[in-house]
C-alpha cells in the first residue's frame, strides 16, 4: 500500500473537517451523524438509515456526494421493480446489429437507495450482491462498480405494507445504520426561518474523488492498539454467549467495528484510535448485526439493551 506523506494526510485531514462544516451548514442535526457518515465512507462502508419521511435524508445524502466530490444517483425502490431497473442490461442497437450494455443508476459513487424493504426478494439480492462484490454480472459478463461505490439506504419503521424484511446476512452488508431523529426546536424554529436563506446556493464540493481514496488509504495506517483490539473481540464474544441472544455479533462485524473506529479517528483529527471512539460506534455498527432470541421484529431496542448491557460488562483498557 502506497504511503501517503504526513503534509498530505494533515491537508485531507483539513479538507474532511472543512467537509463536516460544510455539510454541517445544509443539514440541522447532530454532529455526531454528519461524522458516522463521513467515517462510513471513508471506511468503505455503506449505510442504513432507518426512519419516517420528511427528516432529511434525501437532502443529507445528495449533499454529502456533492460536498465528497462524488457522482449521486437516486433509485427509489417499489414493489415491482426488477433487477434489471437497478443494474441495467443488453439492448438490442438495430443499427449495429448487437445488443450493448446499458448501464443502470448502480453504476454510480454514491447513490441513494430509498426504501430498499419496499422491493421484491429478488431485486434486493440483486442489488446487495452488487454492493457485497463491487460488480454486476449481466449474461455473463462483469462490469465493476465505481472503486467509491457507497450505498445509502433508507427504511420507514412504521409503513410495513408491501415491505420484504432484509434478512440479516443482507443487513450484515451495511457497516452502520443510523437514525437521524427529529430536530430540536431551535433547529425546527430555524428552518421556517432562515434557513432558506442558508441553501441558497448549492453546496460546495470541498473533495475530490482522489482525496477519497486518498482518505482510504490512510484510514488503513491509523493506529489500533492491540489491547482495544482484545476489547471488541471481548465484547463481540460476550454477545455470542449473552443468553438472550439467537446470534451474536460475527467476525466480520468485529472487524466493521475496528475498521470504522479508525475512520472515525481520522475523522475527529486524530490518527490512533482511542476507547471512547469504540464505545460509541458500537451500536451504529453491531445493532442491526445482533439478533435476540426472540426475533427482531423491525424493532432493535432489545439488541440495543443487549450491546449496552455487554458494553458495562466487558472492562476498557486503558
Amino acid at each position: 500500500m502506497q504511503q501517503i506523506k504526513k503534509d498530505s494526510e494533515d491537508e485531507l485531514l483539513e479538507l474532511l473537517n472543512s467537509s463536516h462544516q460544510e455539510l454541517a451548514r445544509y443539514w440541522l442535526g447532530k454532529d455526531f451523524i454528519i461524522e458516522l457518515l463521513l467515517a462510513s465512507v471513508v471506511a468503505k462502508g455503506h449505510i442504513l438509515v432507518v426512519d419516517i419521511p420528511g427528516v432529511g435524508k434525501t437532502t443529507l445524502a445528495k449533499n454529502l456526494a456533492k460536498i465528497l466530490g462524488l457522482d449521486f444517483n437516486r433509485i427509489q425502490f417499489t414493489n415491482d421493480i426488477l433487477p434489471s431497473d437497478i443494474l441495467g442490461g443488453n439492448i438490442y442497437n438495430p443499427l449495429e446489429g448487437k445488443f450493448s450494455f446499458a448501464p443502470g443508476a448502480i453504476f454510480t459513487d454514491f447513490l441513494l437507495a430509498d426504501e430498499i424493504n419496499r422491493a421484491p426478494t429478488r431485486s434486493q439480492s440483486a442489488f446487495l450482491q452488487a454492493m457485497e462484490e463491487g460488480h454486476v454480472a449481466i449474461d455473463g459478463v462483469n462490469h465493476p462498480l465505481s472503486s467509491l461505490f457507497t450505498v445509502i439506504a433508507t427504511q420507514n419503521p412504521i409503513d410495513f405494507d408491501s415491505t420484504n424484511p432484509l434478512p440479516e446476512a443482507q443487513l450484515d452488508r451495511f457497516l452502520t445504520t443510523v437514525s437521524l431523529g427529529y430536530p430540536t426546536l431551535d433547529d425546527e424554529f430555524h428552518l421556517l426561518n432562515d434557513y432558506s436563506k442558508t441553501i441558497r446556493n448549492e453546496p460546495v464540493p470541498i473533495m475530490t474523488k482522489r482525496g477519497v481514496e486518498q482518505l482510504r488509504a490512510a484510514c488503513a495506517e491509523v493506529f489500533l492498539h492491540p489491547d482495544l483490539s482484545r476489547y471488541i473481540v471481548e465484547m463481540a464474544r460476550a454477545t455470542r454467549e449473552d443468553e438472550q441472544t439467537k446470534l451474536g455479533i460475527s467476525p466480520r462485524g468485529s472487524m466493521h467495528l475496528a475498521a470504522m473506529a479508525k475512520a472515525y479517528a481520522l475523522v475527529k483529527g486524530r490518527r490512533q484510535v482511542i476507547p471512547e471512539d469504540i464505545q460509541c460506534l458500537v451500536h451504529p455498527v453491531w445493532d442491526h448485526r445482533l439478533l435476540p432470541r426472540h426475533g427482531r421484529d423491525y424493532d432493535s431496542s432489545h439488541a440495543h439493551e443487549i450491546i449496552e448491557t455487554v458494553l458495562k460488562n466487558v472492562p476498557v483498557p486503558r
